[in-house]
This record gives C-alpha cells, sequence and structure tokens, in this order.
C-alpha cells in the first residue's frame, strides 16, 4: 500500500467516522438505562428485557465477519451509509415500538444494521490513512470515539429518560446518522478490493452460526452456569466454527483469508485485543453487580460511576498513538498491560464497605493501561492487512473483542458464582440478586445479616476474580513485550 501524507480532507472523513464509532457504545449503554421504562410501559417479562438487550448485541456480533467481507466486495462507503440509512429507519420503529415482541425483532434487526458500521469505519479510516503514523493515530480516535460514547452515555440517557419517554434512547442515533448519510459521500472516498467475487452463501451462513452460537453460549454459562444450553451454544459454535475454517481454506477467494493469521504481527494482535477485553469486560461486569447490589446504586449512578475509567481509555488510547511515533507499539502495549496488572492488584484490597473511592482509582489505572492496547492491537491487525481485504481484517478486529469480551464475563462471573455459592451453601439465595430478593421478605434482623454474609461472599469471589485478571493481564504483558516488542507501526 502506497502511503501519503492526510491532508484536510482526510481528517475530516474522520471526523465523520467517528460519529458511528461513536454511536457503537453509546446505543447500547443507553438501552440499558431504558429497560425499567420499557419494562413498564410496555409490561415486558424479564426475559423479554434480556431479549431486547441480548437480540442486538447476539445478531451485532455474528454478522461483523460476514459485513466486513460484503464491504470489500460492494464498497465500504456504500456498506457504511446503506447501514446507517437502515440503521435510522429501524431506530424510528424502535422508539415506537407497540409491544415487547415488535421491540425485541426490531432490536435483532438493529444488531444486523449496526454491525455494517464498525468494520466500514475501521477499513475506510485504513483507506484514508495510508501514512502508518497517521494511520495509528486516525484508529487510535475511532477507539477513543467508542469509549467516549461509553462514558457520556449514562449522562445522556439519564437526561434524556427523565424528560421523555423511553423511545427518546433509540431516536438518539438519527442527528448522528442523518450527518453521516449527508456529509458522507461527500468526505468518504469509496473503496473496495479489486477482482473479488461474490459473497459465499454458506460461509457467511457458518460464520454467523459459529459466532451466534460461541456468544449465546458463553451467555448461558455466565447467567446459568454449566447448563444444557450453554454447552450446546459453545458446541454448536465451535463445530461451525472449524466447519467454516476447512471451507476457506479450499475456496479460492475466501470469505475470510485466513494466510492473514500467518503474520505474527496480526495473529498477536488479535489474540492480544481479544484477551485484553477478556478481563476488561469480565471485570466490568463484576462492578456493574457491586455497584448496585453491594453498594446498593442505582443503575444511573453506578452507570455514572463507570464514566471516569472510560475516560481512562480514551487517555490511554490517544497518548499511546502519539509515543508510537518514537516506542515500538508492542511495548507501549506491554507497559499499558503492567500498569493494568496494578490496577487489578489495588481492585483486590475491595471490601463489602462500597469504598467507591478506591474502586474507581483501581478501574482508572486499569482502563488507562488497557488503552494503548485497544488502539495500538487494532492497528496492528488493520496495518498488517493487505488493502483488498481491508473489510475482512476489520471484522476480525471488531469480531475479537465480542468473543473476548463474553468469554471473559463467563469466567471471571463463573468465578464469583461459584466462590458465592460455597460461601452461601447455595439454597434460595444462590446469587448476590437472589439474596437482596429474599432479604426483602425477611425481619430486618435477619435481613441484614442475609445481605452482609452475601455481600461479603461477593466480594470474595469479586477478590479473586480480580487475581485471576492481574495474572492473565501479566502474562499477555510478558507475551506482547516478547513477541511485539520490535514490530513498528505499519
Amino acid at each position: 500500500m502506497s502511503s501519503h501524507q492526510a491532508g484536510r480532507r482526510e481528517w475530516l472523513g474522520l471526523a465523520v467516522l467517528v460519529l458511528p464509532a461513536l454511536l457503537a457504545s453509546l446505543e447500547l449503554t443507553i438501552t440499558h438505562l431504558a429497560l425499567p421504562a420499557i419494562g413498564r410501559d410496555l409490561g415486558a417479562s424479564s426475559t423479554e428485557l434480556l431479549w431486547i438487550v441480548d437480540g442486538y448485541a447476539f445478531l451485532l456480533a455474528g454478522t461483523l465477519v460476514v459485513m466486513g467481507a460484503l464491504g470489500d466486495r460492494i464498497g465500504r462507503r456504500r456498506l457504511l451509509l446503506g447501514g446507517a440509512f437502515a440503521f435510522s429507519l429501524l431506530s424510528v420503529v424502535a422508539a415506537y415500538a407497540p409491544s415487547a415482541e415488535v421491540l425485541i425483532v426490531v432490536r435483532a434487526l438493529l444488531g444486523v444494521a449496526g454491525a455494517t458500521l464498525m468494520p466500514s469505519v475501521l477499513a475506510l479510516t485504513v483507506a484514508l490513512f495510508t501514512e502508518p503514523r497517521q494511520r495509528t493515530q486516525a484508529v487510535g480516535i475511532v477507539v477513543a470515539a467508542v469509549s467516549a460514547g461509553t462514558a457520556i452515555g449514562p449522562l445522556i440517557g439519564g437526561w434524556l429518560l427523565d424528560h421523555f419517554w423511553w423511545g427518546s434512547a433509540f431516536l438518539l442515533p438519527i442527528p448522528l446518522m442523518l450527518v453521516l448519510l449527508i456529509v458522507g459521500p461527500l468526505t468518504l472516498p469509496e473503496h473496495r478490493a479489486p477482482g473479488v467475487r461474490r459473497l459465499d452463501l454458506a460461509s457467511a451462513a457458518l460464520s454467523i452460526v459459529a459466532v451466534l452460537g460461541l456468544v449465546f453460549g458463553l451467555k448461558q454459562f455466565a447467567v446459568a452456569g454449566l447448563s444444557f444450553a450453554a454447552f450446546a451454544g459453545v458446541a454448536v459454535g465451535l463445530a461451525a466454527g472449524a466447519m467454516f475454517v476447512h471451507r476457506q481454506r479450499r475456496l479460492d477467494d475466501p470469505m475470510l483469508d485466513l494466510s492473514l493469521f500467518a503474520n505474527s504481527a496480526f495473529s498477536t494482535a488479535t489474540v492480544t485485543l481479544m484477551l485484553g477485553i477478556f478481563v476488561l469486560w469480565g471485570t466490568n461486569y463484576a462492578v456493574a453487580q457491586y455497584l448496585q447490589l453491594v453498594a446498593g446504586l442505582d443503575p444511573l449512578t453506578a452507570g455514572l460511576w463507570t464514566a471516569p475509567p472510560a475516560l481512562g481509555v480514551i487517555v490511554g488510547s490517544l497518548g499511546a498513538t502519539r509515543l508510537a511515533r518514537r516506542v515500538s507499539p508492542g511495548r507501549i502495549i506491554g507497559a499499558g498491560l503492567l500498569l493494568s496488572t496494578a490496577g487489578f492488584a489495588l481492585l483486590t484490597r475491595i471490601t463489602p464497605d462500597a469504598d467507591l473511592g478506591l474502586l474507581v482509582t483501581a478501574m482508572i489505572i486499569i482502563s488507562t493501561g488497557l488503552g494503548p492496547m485497544m488502539a495500538l492491537a487494532t492497528a496492528l491487525i488493520v496495518g498488517n492487512a493487505p488493502a483488498d481485504r481491508a473489510g475482512a481484517a476489520s471484522a476480525v478486529a471488531s469480531t475479537a473483542p465480542q468473543l473476548g469480551g463474553g468469554l471473559g464475563i463467563a469466567i471471571l462471573g463463573s468465578i464469583i458464582a461459584a466462590i458465592y455459592r460455597a460461601r452461601m451453601n447455595g439454597g434460595s439465595d444462590d446469587t448476590l440478586a437472589g439474596a437482596v430478593e429474599t432479604a426483602a421478605t425477611l425481619p430486618p434482623t435477619e435481613a441484614a445479616d442475609l445481605l452482609a454474609a452475601a455481600r461479603q461472599a461477593f466480594t470474595t469471589g469479586f477478590t479473586i476474580s480480580a487475581w485471576t485478571a492481574a495474572a492473565a493481564t501479566l502474562l499477555l504483558a510478558v507475551a506482547v513485550l516478547t513477541v511485539l516488542s520490535r514490530t513498528r507501526s505499519t
């Protein structure tokens, strides 16, 4: 790929691409806040509320690889603008959904539309910024935008839900998408892979089943433990994944070129991104429960306490891209992971007494250390792929966090759950949430004793999961420093 210095047009194009990147996390954050109001107004059950969230997340993760390959074939700008248009229309339908069933279906379709965004954003970023250092900086800005959505989501969502009905949460993407649809054709050049043939539908189906099966199975594992649904989901996902890999090796024009993984920088960055998000999402899952069930905060207030760590990712990712002009990405990622290890070690000091200052400080250290990994690993993935496979490589960079995050929630969540059950000896209070519900039916003294024991049991599991995350992050740091220490931005 020939390189040239980006000018005003390219940076304006990046400003446009930041909008769907911001939306990627903003949408999910605000939807979580709207769930209580949706439950009241639509009479949605707890299972239906779960599927309103999971339907979007599952279809988003399941179709990322397909959309990345589709962008290589039909053009990344066309896919991005088409997905933005579909996302806008579906958002209007979601805002005025007359029932929970309709909202579940529309949210699933929104997941498919949402899957067109991030692979296209990353692929177009690579196309706009061909000079390695500028490309790394641009990818860092995109990653920072995703984190910014997490930080401002509770603020914007809380204000909207305080002043308007729950449907306003789904209308928020429309102004962002309208700007993209109007300005995008003027600032974003069309890019597609030369000579690429039709999309292989069998490969597309297998990739969807593989990712959906794995994400669903891991989700069930986190929620219900060693259940049949969890094993079945993972088994189906692994089987479909094996068939997908076998088919890609036989095709002259595979949907996902497996030779990409022969590049050590590409494969190591992919694994690093997956495992880095593994510890981040798994810990965030535990922190969310701690804030609400141990500290007793409402969802909005708990969300506000998670905003500073999200800002840490922004600082870490943007700072790392500037430092990468002089230092190899591998060394920066490794140093950041060592910083995160220290943050996880600090997190092990948490107690049931809800020392929120300690908790937030530890999470800021963790997220600041993981910011370089998120930005630079993503840049290495998309930068080490040939131009005609930029969409597929971007899909890998988007799918790896989904799988790593699901695995992190399942494993770290299971550690907490197992220790909690061992300390509480099972029973009706098999989870901390269950203990809180049970306590509401007991006399004050018995309720206080139950809650104290349950919160102590959960916190014990929480600290052990933090030690597990610290050990995993330390090992990952050593591996990255060993393999990527001499890799330059490409």
